[in-house]
Formats: structure tokens, sequence, C-alpha cells
């Protein structure tokens, strides 16, 4: 059983910098990580995502801006997100798969079948 929880979100101007902790509880080795968004009436987004093996995939929109990375040794996966846009507002979530990622479908929660999902934690970017 993987939980997981979200932190860090809030409001900021366009082109700040917020840095998104997901705590994850719960081991699993070959894991898939990743944040998805989304914005009032809108689908919900894969942001990136992170193998167990380091290797990352990032959605256009973001790429050069959103970094994921984790910390092992605290169990925790980040979404550090530079020069925020006001399109960049939203509920991020992030979720787990005790499977391995499956590249660009990683991306997709209804391919990758994201097993675990935090609560959210709400981006605000005002223009």
């Amino acid at each position: 059983q993987v939980q997981l929880v979200e932190s860090g979100g809030g409001s900021v101007q366009a082109g700040g910098s917020l840095r998104l902790s997901c705590a994850v509880s719960g081991n699993s080795y070959r894991r898939c990580l990743a944040w998805f968004r989304q914005a009032p009436g809108k689908s919900r987004e894969g942001v990136a995502a992170m193998s167990g093996d380091g290797g990352s995939t990032y959605t256009n929109p973001v790429k050069g801006r959103f970094t994921i990375s984790q910390d092992s040794a605290k169990d925790t996966v980040y979404l550090q997100m530079n020069n925020l846009k006001p399109e960049d507002s939203a509920m991020y979530y992030c979720a787990a798969d005790e499977g391995a990622c499956w590249g660009s479908y990683s991306l997709d929660s209804g391919k990758q079948g994201y097993t675990y999902w935090g609560q959210g934690t709400q981006v605000t970017v005002s223009s």
C-alpha cells in the first residue's frame, strides 16, 4: 500500500517559482511517480513523470521550466516549477504506480494506470 501527501502549493505572480513536494509512504521497487494537474473546467493533464531509474518525461508546455526529482532517502518526489505562468494555475496531484513508467504513456493516467493518488495542492499564478 502506498500513500501520497502533497504540499508546497500557493499563490505566486507570473514569473515566480514554487516547489511542490510529495511524501511517499510505502516502498516499491521500479515504481513510476508523476505529477498531474487539473484546472477548473479542464481535463486532468500529466505534467511530469519519473521512473525508478531516474528517467523523466515532461509535457511540452512545461519543458525547460519544471523539473521532477526525487530524494530516495526522504522518500519524497518534488516538482520544481520556475517561470510560472497563469495557465499553470491548477490543482496539482501526485500519483504513483508500482510498475515501471511506460515512457510517454506515463503522462496519460488512462494508459499508465496509476493506482495511488494524493489529495492535491493548489497552485495559483496571477498575471
